[in-house]
C-alpha cells in the first residue's frame, strides 16, 4: 500500500470526532472491497463482539474489575476454554458509554491480516461524526504488512491528540502465532500518550513485547480465580435457567466445578429436565459426556502426547510433584510440562512451594482418572505401587498406605500401618479424590489382622467412618490368636483408632475417654526384630493422646486447657520424629498462644507449621490454616490489617466457612453407636454389635476433602470472627462485623455456661460485640448484652467486666467505670489474655487522667507499655479512644523507658490526630457543586469506581474532582478530607 493511503488513514482515523450513525460504511467489509482483487475483505463479524448466549448473567463485580482497569493502558483477561473471557469482554463492550473498538483474532492471522483489522477497528472507534453532514473519514484499505516505523508514529501522534482514550478490546490474542506482529501495538501504548487502552481476552498469558507493562506496574490482570463463579453467581446462574437450588447444594457444584463457567452453564442445560436435579447434580462429575467431550476437545486434544500422559499418570494422585511424574511415567522431565500446563492456571493449578506442587481441576482429574481406568490391570497396578514407594519416601504415609491397598500390596500396607500409626490417625475428614481401594479379603485379614486396622485407618482418612468401624472390627475378630506382646500393640493400634473415630463423631466426651485408654496401653517386650511387638511407642502415645485431648477441649472452647494439652504433645511429636502430628500440634499450639495474647510465641510457632513438608501439595489444609489464622491474629494485634486480612482468607479451611470468613453450613453430626465410637479394643474375641452405628455423611460414603459441609471448631471460628469483625469495624462495615459475632455466639452454644476457660471465649465474643455497639452509639442494646453475664455466679469474665467499663466511660459515668473496671494487674490476672490486660490497663490510665491524677496515669501507661512492647502491640494503643491517644501522646514528654515504642505509636496516629492549622479558617477557594457531591460520598466506604459509577461519571473524573478536593481542603487523605469539611460544616 503506498505510504500517503496509510498515512491519511492514520491521522484521519485517530483524529475524528465521536459518534455513531447507520450510514457508515464498515471499515474493510465485503461490500467495501468487492472486485477490488486485493486481499480478502474483512469480516464486519470479528469487529464486533459476538452475540451473548442466553441467558446471560451480569458480574458487577468483574465488570468493575474491567472499568478499573482501563484507567491503565492494558487489561488482560487471562484463562483456559470455557473460563467466560469472550462473555465479560462482550458484556462489559455493552455498558460502556462509547462502544469500545473490537477485533477477534482467527487462528492463522498473519501480522498483515491482524493489522488489517486493528486499521479498520480503530477507525471504526474514532471514526464516528459528531455532525452527520460532514464526511465519513477515509476508510483504511487492507494492508498487506505490519505498519513501518514513521506510519506508527503517525497514529500514535494523533490517538495522543485525542481527548479521550480509545479503547480496543482484542480478543483470542493466543491464536496469534507470531509475537512480532504485536510490535507496533506495544510501540502504540507507549507512544500514544494513553489514549490507547487495550483489553486483551486470551488463553495464554502476554507476548514477550507487552511484559513491560507488568514491570511497570500498568497491567490489571483478571485470572481465572477471579473468573471462576462465587457462590451467588452460581447460584442466579442456575435461577436464571429456571433451575432453582437448596442453598447446601450452592457451595458443593461451586467446588465440584472450581467454579468454572462452561462446566456450570452444561450443568443447568442437563439438569433441567432431570426429575431430580439435586440428586444429579451431587454425582455430576467429568464423566457427564457433554463435559468430558468439551474437555477433551478444548483441553486434552491440542496436548501433545508427553504431555496428556503426564496428566493421565499423574491422575493417580490428588496432587502431585514433578518427580513423582517422573516416577509414575518412568522418563525424567516432567516439570517442564507441568510448568507450562499450569502457566494459565484454570485446569492444571500450581502452588507456591519449592517444588512446586500441581492438581487438576475437580472435572478434569475425572476425566483423566476414566481414561486412567482404561489401561491394563497390571500396568494401573504398576502405578500405585510406583505411587505408594514415593510417598512412602517423602514422608506422605497416608497417600503411601492408599495406594498400596489399591494395589493389593497387602505386606506393605501392613508395614505402613506398623511403622507409621502416629502419622496415619486422622483428626479430622481430610479426605482422597477418586474411588476407595478394595477392601483386602478375609483371608488376607485372617492371617495379618494389622491389615484390616490399615484399611480402617485409610477409611478414616477418607472421611468414611463407618466403614471404618468395620474394617475396625473385622480386623479385631481375628486379632485373638496374636501372641501377647504383638496383641498388646494391635490394642494400641486400635485404641488409637477409636480415637479417630470418636473425633469424626463429634463426641469429645468419648475422644477423652479413648484417649486415656490409648495412655493406659503398655507393650511389653517383645522380639527386637518384629515391630509389631512395639518398641519406643511411648511418645507416639503421649503425641497422639495430647492431640486428641487438646482438640476436646478446644472444641469446648477451653483455649488454656487445650494450651496445655498441645504442648507437651508437640514435644512428643518432635521427639517421636511424627511431622504430620507435629503439624497439628504446632498449628493449634500457634493458635493458643495468638489467642491467649503471646504474639512472639505464636509468630514463631505458625512459621514453624507452614514450613513443614505437610503443608505443601493442598494437603493438610484444615491444620495449615489454623497456623495462617494464628498470624492473622499477630498482625491484627500488631495493627497490619493488610497482612491480617491475607492470612485470614488463607484461614478459611479451620473456620468452616468461605476465604470472606463466612461461616459454612453446619452439618448434623451422629454418633457411632451409644457411645460415640465403636470399643473392638475392648474385647478382642469378637466384633461389638454397632447395629446403632451412623456415620457423619449421611449416605456412608465419604467426604472429600474441603467439602463445604464440614464445619471448623466453634471456638475457633470465634477467634475467626474476633479478628475479622475488628477489621470490618475498620473498614466502616460494623454492622457485618455485628453479624459475625452473634453468629460466631451462636455456634459456640453453650460454652458461657462451661467452665471458666470456655466462658472466657464467650465473654470475649459477648464483650466484642457490646464494644462495637457502643462505639457507634447504641449503648443500651450493649448493656442488655451483658445481663447474663453479669449474674453469673463466678462474676462476669475479664473481657466483660473490660468492656462494660469501658461502656460506662463512653456514657460519661467515671465512677462507674471505675467500679466497673477489674484489677488488671494482680495475681489472678496474670492469667488473662494479655490483649483483656492491655485493655483493661490503658483504661485505668485515661480515668486517672480524667481524675486529674496525671502521674498515676502516666505510671498506667508506662505498666501497660512494658507489659506490650515484648510481643509488638500497638493496635491497642493506636485504635484506642481519643482520650488515650492524647495520653499516649503527652507521654512523650513527660519521659518513657519505652521511647522508641511511644514516638513510633504518636508517629502512627499522626496522619489522624495532629492539630490542623487551617481548622475554622473559610477556604480560599471553594468547592464546586459537583465536587461537594462528590464529597458527601467520600464520607461512606464507596471506592472512587463505586462513586463514578452512582454519578454516571467515568472513574478518571471522579480522582480529578477528588484532587481538587484533597487540595481545597489542605487534606492528603480521605479521612482527614471529610474531618475538615466537617468542621467547615460543609458535610
Amino acid at each position: 500500500m503506498p505510504q500517503h493511503d496509510w498515512d491519511a488513514t492514520a491521522v484521519a482515523a485517530a483524529s475524528a470526532g465521536p459518534g455513531t450513525h447507520a450510514g457508515d460504511p464498515v471499515p474493510g467489509s465485503a461490500a467495501g472491497y468487492a472486485g477490488a482483487g486485493g486481499p480478502p475483505p474483512l469480516l464486519a463479524s470479528r469487529l464486533a463482539p459476538a452475540p451473548l448466549a442466553e441467558p446471560v448473567l451480569v458480574r458487577p463485580r468483574l465488570l468493575r474489575r474491567l472499568d478499573e482497569g482501563t484507567a491503565g493502558p492494558v487489561t488482560l483477561v487471562s484463562g483456559p476454554a470455557g473460563w467466560g473471557k469472550t462473555t465479560l469482554l462482550g458484556s462489559w463492550a455493552r455498558t460502556v458509554e462509547s462502544p469500545p473498538a473490537w477485533v477477534t483474532v482467527e487462528a492463522g492471522d498473519t501480522g498483515a491480516r491482524l493489522w488489517s483489522y486493528l486499521a479498520a477497528a480503530l477507525h471504526g472507534a474514532t471514526g464516528r461524526r459528531s455532525d452527520p453532514a460532514q464526511p465519513p473519514p477515509p476508510a483504511p484499505p487492507p494492508v498487506d504488512a505490519p505498519p513501518r516505523p514513521d506510519q506508527l508514529e503517525l497514529l500514535a501522534a494523533a490517538l495522543a491528540a485525542r481527548e479521550r482514550p480509545v479503547l480496543l478490546v482484542l480478543d483470542d490474542l493466543h491464536r496469534i502465532a507470531d509475537p512480532a506482529a504485536l510490535t507496533g501495538l506495544e510501540f502504540l501504548l507507549r507512544h500514544a500518550g494513553q489514549r490507547l487502552r487495550l483489553l486483551v481476552g486470551a488463553r495464554t498469558d502476554l507476548p514477550p513485547g507487552l511484559h513491560r507493562l507488568r514491570l511497570a506496574g500498568e497491567l490489571t490482570t483478571v485470572g481465572p480465580d477471579e473468573l471462576a463463579f462465587t457462590d451467588d453467581e452460581v447460584a442466579d446462574l442456575f435461577t436464571a435457567y429456571g433451575v432453582y437450588l437448596p442453598a447446601a447444594v450452592v457451595p458443593r457444584l461451586r467446588e465440584r466445578t472450581a467454579g468454572w463457567a462452561a462446566g456450570l452453564r452444561l450443568a443447568a442445560l442437563a439438569v433441567r429436565d432431570r426429575p431430580d436435579p439435586v440428586r444429579w447434580l451431587e454425582q455430576f462429575g467429568g464423566d457427564q459426556p457433554d463435559v468430558a467431550g468439551y474437555l477433551r476437545e478444548e483441553v486434552l486434544d491440542p496436548l501433545d502426547g508427553a504431555a496428556r500422559d503426564c496428566l493421565r499418570r499423574g491422575a493417580v494422585a490428588d496432587a502431585f510433584r514433578a518427580d513423582l511424574v517422573d516416577a509414575l511415567t518412568g522418563r525424567p522431565g516432567s516439570e517442564a510440562v507441568l510448568a507450562a500446563l499450569a502457566a494459565t492456571g484454570g485446569f492444571v493449578r500450581r502452588d507456591d512451594n519449592r517444588p512446586p506442587w500441581y492438581r487438576c481441576h475437580p472435572l478434569l482429574a475425572d476425566l483423566l482418572r476414566a481414561e486412567l481406568a482404561g489401561l491394563p490391570a497390571e500396568e494401573r497396578r504398576e502405578l500405585r505401587l510406583r505411587a505408594a514407594g514415593w510417598y512412602a519416601g517423602h514422608g506422605r504415609p497416608a497417600e503411601a498406605l492408599r495406594h498400596a491397598l489399591a494395589a493389593g500390596h497387602w505386606d506393605r500396607a501392613t508395614e505402613l500401618l506398623v511403622t507409621r500409626w502416629p502419622e496415619l490417625i486422622p483428626y479430622d475428614r481430610e479426605g482422597f479424590g477418586g474411588p476407595p481401594p478394595t477392601a483386602p479379603p478375609e483371608e488376607a485379614v485372617r492371617g495379618d489382622p494389622e491389615l484390616g486396622l490399615a484399611a480402617a485407618a485409610e477409611r478414616a482418612h477418607a472421611g468414611d467412618p463407618a466403614a471404618a468401624a468395620a474394617q475396625l472390627h473385622r480386623a479385631a475378630a481375628h486379632a485373638r490368636p496374636l501372641p501377647v506382646p504383638r496383641r498388646d500393640r494391635f490394642r494400641r493400634l486400635a485404641t488409637a483408632l477409636e480415637v479417630t473415630l470418636a473425633r469424626l463423631a463429634g463426641d469429645h466426651d468419648e475422644v477423652r475417654r479413648a484417649a486415656h485408654r490409648l495412655l493406659a496401653t503398655r507393650t511389653p517386650g517383645g522380639p527386637a526384630d518384629d515391630p509389631r511387638t512395639g518398641a519406643a511407642d511411648d511418645a507416639d502415645v503421649r503425641a497422639t493422646a495430647g492431640a486428641a485431648l487438646g482438640l476436646a477441649a478446644l472444641a469446648g472452647g477451653d483455649l488454656r486447657g487445650a494450651a496445655a494439652e498441645f504442648g507437651p504433645a508437640l514435644a512428643a511429636a518432635r521427639e517421636g520424629g511424627r511431622p504430620r502430628t507435629e503439624l497439628l500440634c504446632a498449628s493449634r499450639s500457634a493458635l493458643l498462644h495468638a489467642a491467649l495474647g503471646e504474639l512472639r510465641a505464636a509468630e514463631r510457632t505458625a512459621r514453624e507449621a507452614l514450613d513443614l513438608p505437610a503443608c505443601q501439595g493442598w494437603s493438610c489444609r484444615v491444620d495449615c490454616a489454623h497456623g495462617h489464622l494464628a498470624l492473622a491474629l499477630v498482625a491484627l494485634h500488631r495493627d497490619q490489617p493488610d497482612e491480617a486480612a491475607a492470612h485470614l482468607a488463607l484461614a478459611a479451611p479451620a473456620t468452616g466457612g468461605d476465604a470472606s470468613g463466612t461461616p459454612g453450613t453446619p452439618g448434623t453430626p451422629r454418633d457411632l453407636g451409644a457411645t460415640g465410637g465403636p470399643r473392638a479394643s475392648r474385647d478382642l474375641g469378637g466384633p461389638r454389635d454397632l447395629g446403632g452405628s451412623r456415620d457423619l455423611g449421611g449416605d456412608g460414603g465419604p467426604r472429600a476433602r474441603g467439602d463445604s459441609g464440614d464445619v471448623g471448631e466453634p471456638s475457633v471460628a470465634a477467634l475467626a470472627a474476633l479478628c475479622r469483625a475488628e477489621l470490618l469495624s475498620d473498614r466502616g462495615d460494623p454492622a457485618a462485623g455485628l453479624r459475625l459475632l452473634a453468629a460466631a455466639r451462636d455456634r459456640l452454644g453453650g460454652a458461657g455456661e462451661g467452665p471458666a476457660g470456655a466462658r472466657e471465649l464467650a465473654g470475649r465474643l459477648l464483650a466484642a460485640e457490646a464494644e462495637l455497639r457502643a462505639a457507634h452509639g447504641d449503648l443500651g442494646t450493649a448493656r442488655e448484652l451483658f445481663a447474663d453475664g453479669l449474674r453469673h455466679p463466678d462474676g462476669p469474665p475479664p473481657a466483660v467486666a473490660v468492656a462494660l467499663a469501658r461502656i460506662e466511660l463512653r456514657a460519661g459515668d467515671a465512677r462507674a467505670a471505675g467500679h466497673a473496671l477489674p484489677d488488671w494487674d494482680g495475681p489472678d490476672a496474670a492469667a488473662w489474655p494479655l490483649p483483656v490486660r492491655l485493655d483493661a490497663a490503658l483504661l485505668d490510665a485515661v480515668l486517672a487522667r480524667r481524675a486529674g491524677d496525671e502521674r498515676r496515669a502516666g505510671r498506667l501507661l508506662e505498666r501497660a507499655l512494658e507489659l506490650a512492647e515484648p510481643d509488638g502491640y500497638r493496635r491497642v494503643f493506636t485504635r484506642a479512644e481519643p482520650g488515650a491517644r492524647d495520653l499516649v501522646a503527652a507521654h512523650l514528654d513527660s519521659g518513657t523507658a519505652h521511647w522508641p515504642t511511644v514516638s513510633d505509636l504518636v508517629r502512627a496516629q499522626e496522619p489522624t490526630d495532629r492539630p490542623d492549622p487551617a481548622s475554622g479558617r473559610p477556604l480560599e477557594e471553594p468547592l464546586t457543586e459537583r465536587e461537594l457531591t462528590i464529597l458527601r460520598y467520600l464520607q461512606s466506604i464507596l471506592s472512587n469506581v463505586e462513586i463514578a459509577g452512582e454519578l454516571s461519571l467515568s472513574v478518571n473524573t471522579v480522582k480529578t474532582h477528588v484532587r481538587n478536593i484533597y487540595r481545597k481542603l489542605d487534606a492528603t487523605r480521605r479521612r482527614e478530607a471529610v474531618r475538615r469539611a466537617r468542621e467547615l460544616h460543609l458535610i
